[in-house]
């Protein structure tokens, strides 16, 4: 009870938030952190049991959230999230957009159809849908917030990571356009590259690391909700918060 009650006076109390990857990692983990400021937190990811997890771990902290099952590579179910949640909720005041997928680290030459689609429909293409979908919405807010996570692999081009790579890159190049086009409203658009994370996608593509010298989705969590906060006023920014060596992608979904 004693958690319900910070929550009721926090600085994101009466607030409407989407986290996209929201069932385990850094979306798992934002998405607490937003709950903790007081934030209804919509959950959305694949596996609805690790949607579950962050429900439950939410609801524990004392916050609220709604669980909502997808696939981001069914465009018309993306395409309606926004007016979804607005005949449920009246409004949509923040976007945290954490959900990624690897792909295969493999030669550019190599890359097959099927996996540069996926890497295309989930990084890219959702993203874009999701921006066209839930737009309106924010501008709509009274301090509308928009954070996508990224990483040093969209700028730093990589043997064997073309793939995933280029994705990302795209996708900060539409974040940042998206944030330019905005910047006269009150509409706050930024991307956050949080840095090696242990998660699921850092120990598929670096199998062999101690993953104990590395920062939890839970450390960073709180970095990257502070993002969404009606105080923060930066527009069209990457904000990093831990350097990386240049020879080390992190991808810290």
């Amino acid at each position: 009870m004693a958690e319900a009650s910070v929550a009721a006076g926090a600085p994101l109390a009466g607030s409407v938030a989407l986290v996209t990857g929201a069932s385990r990692g850094t979306g798992a983990a934002t998405a607490l952190a937003l709950a903790r400021l007081g934030a209804h937190v919509v959950l959305t990811a694949r596996t609805e049991g690790g949607l579950m997890e962050t429900d439950d771990a939410i609801r524990a902290a004392g916050g609220a959230a709604t669980l909502l099952p997808l696939d981001l590579r069914t465009g018309d179910a993306v395409d309606v999230i926004g007016p979804s949640l607005l005949n449920r909720f009246g409004r949509l005041d923040i976007l945290v957009l954490a959900a990624a997928t690897l792909g295969a680290l493999t030669p550019a030459a190599q890359l097959l159809p099927a996996t540069w689609t996926e890497l295309v429909e989930v990084n890219l293409t959702a993203v874009q849908r999701l921006i066209r979908s839930t737009d309106p919405l924010l501008r709509a807010a009274p301090a509308g917030r928009a954070v996508a996570l990224t990483c040093a692999i969209a700028s730093e081009a990589t043997a064997y990571w073309g793939g995933f790579g280029a994705t990302k890159a795209g996708m900060e190049y539409l974040v940042r356009a998206w944030a330019a086009e905005s910047r006269l409203t009150p509409l706050r658009v930024n991307l956050c590259d949080p840095g090696p994370v242990a998660t699921r996608l850092r120990l598929l593509s670096h199998p062999a690391e101690d993953k104990g010298e590395l920062a939890t989705a839970a450390d960073v969590a709180p970095a990257i909700a502070a993002l969404c906060l009606p105080s923060e006023t930066r527009q069209g920014e990457t904000i990093r918060l831990a350097p990386h060596p240049s020879s080390e992608p992190d991808p810290a979904i």
